[in-house]
């Protein structure tokens, strides 16, 4: 008890910290400073560059940091505390680099993490991809698959979110553990992933799903095996370019919309920078410069 006792004190401790220094760097910069500072975008490795290259296309004049925290993937099988933990140190780390808002482009981040952090990081606008992904399924079916990490279907957030919507929508939720590390170590096309794909989705086509969600933003990338076993009458779901739309809506709100010419977008991780960026040149078209960054970052 003792031991508990004093977690939740230097935890406390801690989130008082960080929200002081939240509170001064805001104020301290005007609006205009703040239109034109980047919008943060994060996850455990390339998955969020599918959130990234929704952002080009839909706020092509927004400057962008993208963080990769490539040395703990995958997210999808680690427990609520070391998410709630891993969230937090990118939080303050983007909040020093002065990001003007997060998307956490990552499903496992957005289904454990993101009502804690928001608690703690009040003064920073941050949005998740499960809300804006239920809203999108809700409108294309009504038997939903969703296809996710074991950590976020776990969770239920899905499942939870959709029904919140459509009380009579019926979801499925089927986990898949090693569709992370395949697209990671880039062996989409490999025959053993589309054997993978076909057990994950067997349970699926099953219950006759007529909506398919990308539960986890890696997936997007694994869309030329997933179409082809997939009957054609199977609507995809990629929460990314809703999460984006939902985006624009908050910083046309807020007022933060960038008025000038973006800076080039920002890429850092904190695994090796050569692997990331020899694997998203194939999505990006071209080969980023990419930044080593050491957490946790202190609050001080």
């Amino acid at each position: 008890m003792m031991g508990a006792l004093v977690y939740q004190s230097k935890n406390s401790c801690f989130n008082i910290i960080k929200q002081s220094y939240f509170r001064s760097a805001f104020s301290s910069i005007s609006m205009r400073e703040s239109q034109l500072s980047p919008i943060g975008v994060f996850d455990s490795g390339v998955g969020g560059l599918t959130v990234l290259r929704e952002l080009y296309k839909q706020l092509p004049q927004e400057s962008i940091l993208y963080f990769a925290d490539t040395a703990r993937l995958p997210y999808g099988t680690r427990s609520k505390g070391e998410i709630i933990e891993f969230v937090r140190e990118i939080l303050t780390w983007m909040g020093e680099r002065r990001v003007k808002m997060v998307i956490m482009a990552c499903n496992t981040s957005s289904a454990l993490a993101l009502e804690e952090v928001r608690a703690e990081f009040k003064d920073l606008p941050i949005l998740g991809v499960i809300l804006p992904g239920a809203k999108t399924a809700v409108k294309q079916g009504k038997r939903i698959g969703v296809i996710s990490t074991p950590a976020t279907a776990k969770s239920n957030a899905y499942k939870q979110a959709i029904q919140e919507i459509d009380p009579t929508a019926q979801v499925w939720q089927i986990p898949c553990p090693e569709f992370v590390p395949l697209i990671e170590a880039n062996r989409i096309f490999d025959p053993y992933t589309t054997q993978v794909a076909r057990e994950y989705l067997q349970p699926l086509l099953a219950e006759n799903i007529d909506t398919l969600v990308y539960g986890c933003t890696h997936y997007r990338h694994l869309s030329p095996v997933l179409r082809r076993l997939l009957p054609s009458s199977v609507r995809l779901v990629d929460p990314a370019a809703s999460v984006v739309r939902a985006a624009e809506k908050e910083l046309e709100l807020l007022g933060l919309k960038n008025p000038e010419t973006p800076l080039p977008t920002n890429f850092a991780v904190s695994g090796d920078p050569d692997t990331f960026a020899r694997l998203s040149r194939q999505w990006l078209g071209f080969s980023p410069t990419v930044e080593k960054v050491y957490l946790p970052v202190p609050v001080l």
